[in-house]
């Protein structure tokens, strides 16, 4: 077994450990509005499920020397967020959405992707996600290695779900994993699907 203390690495050193051992991760489409009025569209797998009692969902966004990005700087001003999951029939028009552009550009204009209105807020909702949230800002805390902010971590109410009626059955309450075909990331440049389930009773 090998032991290797956080303060001993580097940046980089941390984040391939953690990416490569922390899998899988769900990927949420983030969209959001710019003060500009620009939809921002980009993937993040810093991504998971907080409450249901409050329904409520975590979102953690890495800081670039020491600025936010355009999803975290438009969350923190919109203090709304619509957050699609991301699945294996909309990977590679998806995958497009993480370039690097201008704040005044629009990821959507590099894909086949289409939006509808939302019910709640003003940031529209990707046509081609099986699953989508709406949500609004319950809590933001800058996440700091000393005195720099390194990451921004939002706490999102779910304020709405919109369900493809093929991955949810509204008798049971149910989401048919196989059918959501959802994608999860990995390190580097790989994805995973769902693979093999596995049911298993929890003890009494």
């Amino acid at each position: 077994m090998i032991t290797r203390m956080p303060s001993e690495l580097s940046e980089r050193e941390n984040y391939k450990l953690l990416i490569g051992s922390v899998i899988p991760r769900p990927v949420a489409v983030v969209s959001t509005i710019s003060d500009k009025e620009v939809l921002n569209i980009a993937p993040f797998s810093y991504f998971n499920i907080v409450s249901s009692n409050p329904p409520m969902l975590s979102l953690a966004i890495q800081r670039k020397d020491g600025e936010m990005k355009d999803t975290a700087r438009n969350i923190v001003g919109r203090k709304k967020a619509v957050i699609q999951v991301l699945d294996a029939e909309i990977l590679l028009e998806v995958n497009k959405t993480a370039a690097s552009l201008p704040n005044d550009e629009s990821e959507l204009d590099l894909t086949n992707l289409t939006t509808r209105k939302s019910k709640n807020t003003p940031i529209p909702i990707l046509n081609e996600a099986k699953v989508t949230f709406e949500t609004s800002l319950y809590d933001h805390v800058e996440i700091k290695n000393e005195t720099a902010t390194t990451a921004d971590l939002f706490l999102l109410s779910i304020e709405a779900y919109h369900l493809d009626e093929l991955v949810y059955d509204p008798e049971t309450g149910r989401i048919d994993p196989e059918a959501l075909h959802a994608i999860s990331r990995l390190a580097g440049s790989d994805y995973a699907t769902i693979g093999e389930i596995i049911t298993l009773a929890r003890p009494d």
